[in-house]
C-alpha cells in the first residue's frame, strides 16, 4: 500500500474538504485510449455510474461489454440505449444475470466468463443504499453489507484465475480491476470494532444508522483491497478503487428517496452533485488509465488518494487482519484459499 500522498488521509477525509473537491474540480473526459479488441465487464450496468461507465468504455472503442444485471429486462433496455448510434459488431453487448444479493448468482455468472475469449476489465460497480435494514434470506448478513462488500469482494476474488487466463494474447498485459468506492468511507462511525467476531456483529438485530451503514460497507471494502494486493501481484491483475463522487441522477438512492432525508439528501445532490456520466468519468478512468502504481489504490479526481484514515493506523490493521480471516472464512466454499494459493504461486515461478 506504500504510496507518497501530497495530502494526510485526515484531510482528505473531512467532509470540508470533499464539499471543496467537489464544488471546485470537473473530472476530465478519458480521451487518448484505444480499447479495440477488448472486453469488459460492468455490474450494476443498467442504470446510473454503471450505465455511463459502460458507454464510455464503448466510446473509446471496447469491442464486447458484458452488462451484468440482475434485472435482465432492464438490462436489455440498457442495451438497446447503448448501441444507438453504434456500428457494432453483432454480439458486442451482452446482458448476464448477475443477482449480488445471492453467492450462488456470482458463481454462475463467474463460471460464465470462462467461455470468454478473453476479459480486460472489469468494473465492479453494483451497490445498493437501504432506507432500512434488511436480513438476506441467503447469507444471513445485512443486505447493504451483501451487496456492496461481500458479493463484491467473492467476485473480485473468483474473477482473478479467469483474468489471468484471458489475458491479451498480444500484449499479455494483466487485467484491470476497478471497484467504484466511496469517500464516505472516511465518515463511518466503526461501532463494531471492539466486537469478535466482526462480520457477524453487522447482522445484529436493533436501530442502525442505515447512512452510517453504507459507509461502513464502503470501509470494509478499503479494507479488503488492502490485504487483497498483499497476495495479488500486479502482474497478475491490477486492482484499484475510485470514487465518482456526488452525483445526482444515479438510482444508487432510490430505495431512500421518499423518507425525509433522503428528500432533502436529493435536493442536496442536485445542488452540487455532479451527473452520473461526469462521476463515470472517474471510474473509467481508474479501470483504463495509469499503471501499476495503482495497485491497491484508491483514486479520485483521476488521481492517487488516500483511503479512510482508518485504514492507515495500528488499530486499521488490527481491523483489517480480522475483516480478511473472517471473509476468507466466509468464502471458504468457493476455494477461494486455493485461488489466493495458486496465483501467489505463479507469480513466483513468473
Amino acid at each position: 500500500m506504500a504510496f507518497s500522498f501530497d495530502i494526510s488521509p485526515g484531510k482528505e477525509g473531512s467532509r470540508l474538504h470533499y464539499f471543496y473537491r467537489q464544488l471546485t474540480r470537473t473530472p476530465a473526459k478519458v480521451r487518448g485510449v484505444d480499447l479495440s479488441g477488448k472486453t469488459a465487464i460492468v455490474t450494476g450496468s443498467n442504470t446510473g455510474i454503471g450505465l455511463e461507465c459502460s458507454r464510455q468504455l464503448l466510446d473509446l472503442g471496447l469491442a464486447k461489454l458484458i452488462l451484468a444485471v440482475r434485472n435482465l429486462s432492464k438490462g436489455h433496455i440498457a442495451a438497446r440505449k447503448l448501441a444507438e448510434g453504434r456500428n457494432l459488431k453483432k454480439g458486442a453487448i451482452e446482458v448476464w444475470k448477475l443477482d449480488c444479493y445471492c453467492y450462488q448468482s456470482a458463481c454462475t455468472f463467474v463460471e460464465r466468463t470462462k467461455s470468454l475469449e478473453r476479459l480486460d476489465i472489469v468494473i465492479l460497480n453494483a451497490g445498493i443504499m437501504m432506507r432500512e435494514p434488511k436480513i438476506n434470506p441467503h447469507t444471513g448478513h445485512e443486505d447493504t453489507i451483501q451487496v456492496n462488500y461481500l458479493t463484491t469482494a467473492i467476485l473480485a476474488i473468483l474473477l482473478l484465475p479467469v483474468m489471468d487466463e484471458k489475458r491479451s494474447p498480444e500484449t499479455q498485459q494483466p487485467g484491470r480491476i476497478t471497484i467504484t468506492s466511496s469517500d464516505s468511507a472516511a465518515w463511518a462511525k466503526f461501532y463494531e470494532r471492539d466486537e469478535n467476531p466482526l462480520l457477524s456483529s453487522l447482522d445484529k438485530p436493533g436501530e442502525i444508522d442505515m447512512m452510517n451503514r453504507t459507509y461502513m460497507s464502503k470501509l470494509l471494502g478499503q479494507m479488503f483491497l488492502a490485504e487483497l494486493i498483499k497476495r495479488v501481484p500486479s502482474s497478475v491483475a491490477i486492482i484499484n478503487m475510485a470514487t465518482p463522487m456526488m452525483v445526482y441522477d444515479s438510482e444508487f438512492t432510490r430505495e431512500t428517496a421518499h423518507s425525509f432525508r433522503g428528500k432533502i439528501n436529493k435536493v442536496f445532490r442536485r445542488c452540487i452533485g455532479y451527473k452520473a456520466a461526469v462521476g463515470a468519468r472517474m471510474v473509467v478512468d481508474a479501470a483504463v488509465n495509469h499503471g501499476e502504481e495503482t495497485h491497491g489504490q484508491y483514486l479520485g479526481l483521476q488521481k492517487v488518494k488516500p483511503m479512510a484514515p482508518i485504514v492507515y493506523t495500528a488499530e486499521g490493521k488490527r481491523l483489517r487482519e480480522l475483516l480478511w480471516k473472517e471473509t476468507l472464512e466466509e468464502f471458504s466454499f468457493a476455494g477461494v484459499d486455493d485461488i489466493l494459493m495458486e496465483i501467489g504461486e505463479e507469480s513466483k515461478e513468473a
